[in-house]
C-alpha cells in the first residue's frame, strides 16, 4: 500500500488554513472556559496570600518550613489556574516571577527591611499576575 494514500482509517484532520492559505494555528486547549471553577480564579489575590500569608506566618510561628507551605499552595493554586488559562508558557512566567520574587525578597530586605521587601515583590508578582492572567476573565 502506498504511503502517501489517504485510507478510511485514517483518523488526522487535514490542517486547517486561513484565506490566503497559510496555516491556521489550533490552539483550542488555550480557549478557556470561564464557567470552570479553575479558570474563573483571579489569581493576584491569590499571589498575594502566597507572598504575604507566607512571610507572615513564618514570621507569627517561627516555623519557616509552615510559611513556605502557605508560599507553596497558593502559588500551585494559582498556577493551575495560569496553565488552564494561558498555557504553559505563560504559566511558566509567572510561576517564576511568583518564585524568583520570593528569593528576591531575602537580599532585599536587607536593603529595605522585610516587611517592605515582601510588599514591594508582591506588588511586582501580584501586577504580573494580573495583567498577563486575570485581564483575561474580563474579555470574555
Amino acid at each position: 500500500m502506498d504511503h502517501a494514500e489517504n485510507t478510511s482509517d485514517d483518523t488526522r484532520r487535514p490542517a486547517a488554513r486561513d484565506e490566503h492559505g497559510r496555516l491556521e494555528h489550533r490552539a483550542e486547549h488555550h480557549k478557556p472556559d470561564f464557567t470552570d471553577p479553575v479558570v474563573a480564579v483571579n489569581t493576584a489575590p491569590v499571589v498575594a496570600i502566597g507572598l504575604i500569608g507566607g512571610y507572615g506566618v513564618a514570621r507569627a510561628t517561627g516555623n519557616r518550613p509552615l510559611g513556605g507551605a502557605v508560599l507553596a499552595a497558593a502559588g500551585i493554586y494559582a498556577g493551575r489556574t495560569w496553565l488552564a488559562r494561558r498555557g504553559p508558557v505563560v504559566a511558566a512566567g509567572l510561576g517564576a516571577t511568583y518564585v524568583l520574587g520570593f528569593g528576591l525578597s531575602h537580599p532585599l530586605a536587607k536593603k529595605i527591611g522585610a516587611w517592605p521587601s515582601v510588599l514591594a515583590v508582591t506588588a511586582v508578582s501580584a501586577a504580573a499576575a494580573h495583567y498577563l492572567s486575570d485581564t483575561q476573565l474580563s474579555l470574555r
